[in-house]
């Protein structure tokens, strides 16, 4: 028997794709540092446990397809305090913003529709694209700028009669990217001038650092019927394994036929919800010191990355993750040896080797991204393992 090719042409994650390596290692004893998953270190707020302990229904029913009406009511205000307004319609609750992305590719695209993504790109999502049969058409950025956008006539020449939308994310996973204001406004011309719709996924939005601001495309009033907000509070409150996301979009006609597919899996998570609902309700105070963390973090990685011969990096502006150029020639051998074949002290690192979070063939190889999630002690010893780690494997390959 076999199965659908639809399932066949999968890819497995870059993210995930060492995942057996590193159950050998920690199999034969070694401890093992992940910086191959954006997986926050960051306690998740006692409120979200707290409201699910609380939860007194003696039903455990299904939600509103919609979402809670509460979880969307403190979603409204979450982003009224960004200066944006959107009607409760406005705002449909997802299962992570991994099922409202692929929500809104359902909505917006026929088989062979192309979209335009800046890239690297968040590799995961190549799934989506691949299921419904979507064509990625690459953006090309390059670290040497901060991996910020080409020149608008680059972009527009990508443009065909079957691109429906440009997608990115804001800030940026897996690069660190936060995009300027003139680059967003040259979205807003390109997405206006050829009749796009704009899916700006903004679940990294509190983690900015420096001078940076992220800029959020609702701002773009001339925009409001072009533009789909990604959102989530994974990492916003380091609550990946809770899976909740939303759509946020004023155009009526997309946001009808989105409540239609909320309704075909009947609803989210409802204890998810209901802890989502008092994550909410936090203090925006609450940011202040897990954002230090991070930019702490970000200078660490940076720094000690800045001390590798050979290795290349820009720093950061935004997220937690960083896309570095290893003086190797396959990045994936790299990674694949620190966990069969290398150790400090049986301590080793776990990277995501680069390569896929690229569409076009060759970029990426000798690339890496890392994510820093670790406390400060764990990610500098890690560098000091990276590092140890380059040295022993040049001397023994790349003469």
């Amino acid at each position: 028997m076999e199965l659908s090719k639809r399932v066949l042409q999968l890819k497995t994650s870059p993210v995930r794709k060492l995942v057996p390596y590193a159950e050998e290692a920690i199999k034969n004893g070694k401890k093992i540092y992940h910086l191959n998953i954006g997986q926050p270190d960051i306690e998740t707020p006692v409120e979200f446990y707290d409201a699910i302990k609380n939860f007194k229904d003696k039903t455990l029913e299904y939600a509103h397809s919609a979402g809670l009406v509460q979880l969307r009511e403190e979603i409204q205000k979450y982003y009224r305090n960004l200066g944006l307004n959107y009607s409760l319609d406005e705002i449909l609750i997802t299962v992570g913003g991994s099922e409202a992305l692929y929500f809104t590719l359902i909505s917006l695209f026929d088989e062979g529709d192309e979209i335009l993504i800046p890239e690297p790109y968040y590799a995961n999502y190549n799934s989506f694209y691949d299921l419904l049969n979507i064509k990625v058409v690459p953006i090309k950025t390059s670290g040497d700028n901060g991996f910020h956008l080409p020149e608008k006539s680059e972009i527009e020449k990508l443009i065909t009669p079957k691109t429906r939308a440009i997608m990115f994310s804001n800030p940026g996973n897996p690069t660190g990217i936060v995009y300027r204001k003139d680059e967003l406004e040259m979205i807003n011309e390109i997405s206006k001038e050829n009749n796009l719709f704009v899916i700006s996924d903004e679940v990294y939005r509190e983690f900015i650092y420096g001078e940076n601001r992220a800029i959020s495309f609702g701002e773009f009033e001339d925009a409001k019927d072009r533009t789909i907000i990604i959102d989530s509070i994974s990492k916003r409150y380091s609550a990946c394994g809770a899976r909740i996301g939303c759509i946020i979009s004023k155009n009526k006609e997309f946001m009808k036929y989105i409540y239609k597919l909320c309704q075909s899996r009947l609803s989210a998570p409802t204890l998810d919800m209901v802890g989502a609902t008092a994550l909410y309700e936090i203090d925006n105070s609450y940011f202040i010191p897990v954002k230090e963390e991070y930019e702490k973090r970000r200078n660490i990685l940076f720094q000690e990355l800045s001390k590798m011969e050979g290795v290349k990096c820009s720093e950061p502006e935004g997220a937690f993750y960083s896309i570095v150029k290893l003086p190797v020639k396959s990045a994936e051998t790299f990674c694949i040896w620190l966990l069969e074949k290398f150790h400090v002290n049986n301590e080793t690192v776990m990277l995501a080797p680069a390569e896929g979070f690229y569409k076009t063939e060759g970029l990426g190889k000798n690339e890496v991204r890392i994510s820093y999630v670790l406390k400060s002690e764990d990610l500098i010893k890690s560098m000091e393992i990276l590092r140890a780690g380059l040295i022993e494997y040049r001397s023994l390959f790349e003469k």
